[in-house]
């Protein structure tokens, strides 16, 4: 039930390790396209070259992506009998993003130690729907966010100070308990959120431009909308980190994330 998604992130082989692509204006935020969304349609090419779904995958962010054709060119560096790694680079008139990522199928078993636990989140419907405050946005349709509304309160400059923004993800194009988000959703799960950092104090609400971002993905979720918590502890010299768990509705660890961004300018 991401109908929507997987048709913007879907690649076409040409042969020889290169995709072609299309960068759907749909997921856009003021012209640029998403970040989760990006390093989806990249790991979508390199799924298609290895034959297994992502496991790590890490970006770096080196051009705005703008909407139009791209190509995305796969190098696959290693495959082995559970894992295998490649780099992938997606290109317009130019370079737009670097990744590089193990694809592997997820094995159950083994010992777990779970040292955290799903964020408490009030019902769906009683969080805040929030969308990018951009004229001309689509991504803001395209994905449901739910706040938690006690974190909800830098949308009326009122941050909390604390760093932390916890909430629901879902895509749009399905009820909330129909969705069957995968591997890939996860990874737009990951950057979909408002910067953690409009929470701290004096950090002016704005684009927050990602460097790099890693997900990993730690398991396939439940049907039902995702529990999602993002965290940050540093700031300095105009950057800040961006830590991030994802939950599926039986309470299991499903992905995890960490970016590094540029604080706003006011």
């Amino acid at each position: 039930m991401q109908r929507a998604f997987d048709a913007a992130t879907a690649v076409h082989p040409l042969g020889d390790g290169r995709y072609r692509a299309t960068i759907d204006e749909g997921w856009d935020i003021g012209g640029n396209a998403n970040g989760g969304y990006l390093i989806a349609l990249a790991a979508r090419a390199i799924h298609d070259a290895v034959g297994r779904a992502p496991l790590t995958v890490t970006a770096h962010y080196i051009a705005r992506g703008r909407s139009g054709p791209c190509e995305v060119s796969v190098d696959v560096m290693r495959a082995g009998r559970r894992t295998a790694t490649a780099i992938a680079r997606l290109r317009t008139d130019v370079d737009v993003l670097a990744v590089v990522g193990t694809f592997a199928d997820q094995v159950p078993g083994g010992p777990t130690v779970i040292d955290s636990e799903p964020p408490d989140l009030p019902p769906f419907e009683e969080c805040i729907r929030t969308a990018p405050p951009v004229p001309g946005s689509g991504f803001g349709d395209r994905v449901h966010i739910r706040l938690r509304p006690d974190d909800a309160a830098f949308r009326d400059g009122q941050s909390t100070g604390a760093g932390e923004i916890n909430g629901w993800f879902t895509f749009a194009d399905a009820p909330p308990a129909d969705q069957q988000i995968d591997a890939f959703g996860l990874l737009q799960a990951a950057d979909a959120f408002a910067p953690v950092c409009f929470n701290r104090l004096e950090v002016p609400i704005g684009w927050a431009p990602t460097l790099e971002l890693t997900v990993h993905v730690r398991g396939v979720p439940e049907p039902g909308p995702l529990r999602c918590r993002f965290r940050n502890r540093f700031m300095q010299n105009g950057l800040f980190e961006e830590d991030g768990e994802i939950w599926d509705t039986r309470g299991a660890l499903v992905a995890q994330s960490r970016q590094l961004a540029l604080i706003p300018r006011g």
